[in-house]
C-alpha cells in the first residue's frame, strides 16, 4: 500500500478492512484534489475556477435506498418505517466486505474531518472515497482540523463512499444497486452505487440527529442561523422555496450556518464547515454570497455551460433541477468564527403558504411551536400551466423528516423544553401568498417579509397588541413598522371572505389529517395546539 499527502496512522485502513487498496491519498489539499480530478478526466474548471463534475446516474438523494442497521442498539430507539428502512446486521457485514474487496488495488482518498463547531460535541469523521471530487466535497462540507489536530486524529465515525460499486439486490439485500446504510453500533456509513455527494453530508446529519438528542440532550435542527451585533442568535427553519437561505443572509448579522445546527444548553452551533447550495437560476442579484463563492475550491455539480464556453448557465437544468455547489464557509463574507452563537432569542418557522390563508407573521405559544414544528408545513405550486391553480401541500416533520432516526415527537418535546427554559420568541412567517390563493392572490413581497423579521429581531413586536386568527388560533400583531396593516390579516385582504373561510378550513383539515400519524406519541399539550376543523359557518 502506498500513501501520498499528509499521512495518518498507516494501519488504520487495515483496521477498516481496506488494507488491500493500492494507493491511499491522505488529506490532500483542495488544489491536489482538483488536479487529480482533472487528470482522470471527470471534471473541468469553470470560468471562475470552480471544479465542475457530474454525479452520474443519481443527481439527488434516494430516500428509499437509505437504511439503518437493525440491532440491539437501534431496535427500540429508531423510528422504523418509510424514513428509516431496516437493514439486517449480518447483511451489512457481508456487503461491507464486498465493498472493501471492490476497492482492493485501487486508489482511494482519505479525509480526516469533524462535525460540530462546539468542541463539547465534536464528532471526528474519517472519510474514504473512491473519487477525488467526493473527497473535495468532504473537505468543503465538514469542519477542517488544524495540522496539530491531524497529528493526533482519532476517528469516532467512518464513511466509506464507493459510487462505482453496484449492489446485487438478490445477494446484498438492497432494493436496487445503490444504497446508503448507517450502522450505529459499528459507527460506519456505507455508501455505494451513487455519486451524489449529498448522501455523504446527510448521512452524518442523520447520525447527529440520533446521537445528540438521544444521548446528549442537544436539539439537532435542519435550519439556518445568524447572530446580530448585540450577540442575539436567530434560527430559521423552512423547507425548499420558503426563503431560509435568503432571509438568514442578512448584511447586518453574521451567519453561523445555512443548513444544520445543534442547540445545546448554552449554544447554537453549526454542524458543518461549508454550504451545499442550490444553483438553479442563480444570479449575483438573487444570491450574491453564493454566486461569489463559486470560485477555486468550490465544487459544482450537474451544471451546464453556455455552448462553447466555460461559463456556467445556471438556468440550464437539462441534467437536473437539483444543480448544486459545495463550498467551504470561508468563501463567503460576514460569518461567525467559530460557527457558534448563544441560545436563540428568536426562532422563525418559514412557510410558503400557497393557500394564502396564514398571516405573514404570527407569534406561537410553546405548544403551537411544537405542533407546527412536528408539522413542518409549506405548499408548492402544483404546476406551471395557466389553468393549474391548486397548491400541493407538503408536510415534513421537524422541517427535515427524511433525516430523523428518532420519532418526530422526541425532537418536538426537546424543542418545547428549551423554549420554556430560555423564553424564546417563536414566529410563524408566511412567505407565500396573500389576498387569495396562488392564481388569485400575490406573493408577499420580500421587503415586507424582511421588515417583519427585522421588527421581531429588534423587539418591536414584543408589546404590540395581537388578534387571534380563526381556524389556526395564531396570535397576529395588529401593526408592524414598514408593513401595510391590511397585509397582516389575510382574511381582510381577500375580496371573497367566504372563499377565504373555505380555503382556511381546507388547510386546517390537512394539518389535522397529517398529524394523525403522530398523535399517539404526542402529549396532550401538543395535541391541544391543533387547528380547529369546523364548518365555515362556525369559524
Amino acid at each position: 500500500m502506498q500513501f501520498t499527502g499528509k499521512k495518518g496512522i498507516h494501519d488504520t485502513l487495515i483496521q477498516m478492512g481496506l488494507g488491500n487498496v493500492g494507493i491511499a491519498h491522505w488529506n490532500l489539499s483542495p488544489a491536489e484534489l482538483v488536479e487529480e480530478t482533472l487528470l482522470d478526466g471527470t471534471g473541468t474548471l469553470t470560468k471562475t475556477g470552480a471544479l465542475a463534475i457530474d454525479t452520474g446516474e443519481f443527481t439527488g438523494r434516494s430516500p428509499k435506498d437509505k437504511y439503518v442497521v437493525y440491532d440491539e442498539t437501534t431496535k427500540d430507539s429508531v423510528w422504523w418505517g418509510d424514513v428509516n428502512n431496516r437493514f439486517e446486521s449480518d447483511a451489512f457485514d457481508r456487503l461491507y466486505q464486498r465493498v472493501c474487496a471492490y476497492l482492493g488495488g485501487s486508489e482511494v482518498y482519505v479525509r480526516d474531518s469533524y462535525a460540530c463547531a462546539d468542541p463539547a460535541f465534536r464528532l471526528n469523521i474519517r472519510v474514504v472515497t473512491e473519487y477525488p471530487w467526493s473527497n473535495l466535497f468532504a473537505h468543503n462540507l465538514f469542519l477542517r482540523p488544524t495540522e496539530a489536530e491531524l497529528n493526533e486524529f482519532k476517528p469516532d465515525w467512518h464513511i466509506i463512499n464507493a459510487p462505482g460499486f453496484l449492489a446485487d439486490p438478490e445477494v446484498d439485500g438492497t432494493r436496487q444497486h445503490n444504497f446508503s446504510i448507517i450502522n450505529f453500533s459499528k459507527k460506519v456509513i456505507l455508501i455505494g452505487g451513487s455519486g451524489y455527494t449529498g448522501e455523504i453530508k446527510k448521512g452524518i446529519f442523520s447520525v447527529l440527529n440520533y446521537i445528540l438528542p438521544h444521548e446528549r440532550g442537544v436539539l439537532s435542527m435542519h435550519c439556518s442561523a445568524n447572530v446580530g451585533a448585540n450577540g442575539d442568535t436567530a434560527v430559521f427553519f423552512g423547507l425548499s422555496g420558503t426563503g431560509k437561505t435568503t432571509l438568514s443572509a442578512d448584511p447586518e448579522r453574521k451567519l453561523i450556518g445555512d443548513d444544520e445546527h445543534g442547540w445545546s444548553e448554552n449554544s447554537v452551533f453549526n454542524f458543518e464547515g461549508g454550504c451545499y447550495a442550490k444553483c438553479v437560476d442563480l444570479s449575483p442579484e438573487k444570491e450574491p454570497q453564493i454566486y461569489n463563492a463559486i470560485r477555486f475550491g468550490a465544487l459544482l455539480e450537474n451544471t451546464n455551460y453556455f455552448e462553447g464556453t466555460r461559463e456556467v448557465d445556471y438556468t440550464n437544468i437539462k441534467k437536473t433541477e437539483n444543480t448544486r455547489v459545495a463550498y467551504p464557509i470561508y468563501l463567503i463574507d460576514n460569518i461567525m468564527e467559530p460557527s457558534v452563537g448563544g441560545a436563540p432569542k428568536n426562532i422563525f418557522f418559514l412557510t410558503a403558504d400557497a393557500f394564502g390563508v396564514l398571516p405573514p407573521i404570527s407569534k406561537l405559544t410553546p405548544a403551537q411551536a411544537m405542533y407546527h414544528f412536528i408539522s413542518g408545513y409549506t405548499a408548492k405550486v402544483a404546476g406551471t400551466e395557466v389553468d393549474v391553480k391548486e397548491p400541493t401541500v407538503t408536510f415534513s416533520a421537524c422541517f427535515g423528516k427524511a433525516f430523523l432516526p428518532l420519532h418526530p415527537t422526541r425532537y418536538a418535546e426537546l424543542l418545547g423544553k428549551k423554549l420554556k427554559e430560555n423564553q424564546v420568541n417563536v414566529w410563524l412567517v408566511n412567505t407565500g401568498w396573500c389576498g387569495g390563493p396562488y392564481g388569485i392572490g400575490s406573493r408577499i413581497k420580500l421587503k415586507y417579509t424582511r421588515a417583519m423579521i427585522s421588527a421581531a429581531l429588534r423587539g418591536d413586536l414584543d408589546n404590540v397588541d395581537t388578534l387571534t386568527t380563526p381556524f389556526f388560533g395564531l396570535h397576529t400583531p395588529v401593526s408592524c413598522p414598514d408593513v401595510p396593516s391590511e397585509l397582516l390579516f389575510p382574511r381582510n385582504a381577500w375580496a371573497d371572505k367566504d372563499h377565504f373561510d373555505q380555503k382556511a378550513a381546507e388547510l386546517a383539515e390537512k394539518f389535522v389529517k397529517n398529524f394523525e400519524q403522530y398523535a399517539n406519541f404526542a402529549s396532550d399539550e401538543i395535541k391541544a395546539a391543533s387547528p380547529r376543523v369546523v364548518s365555515t359557518a362556525q369559524a
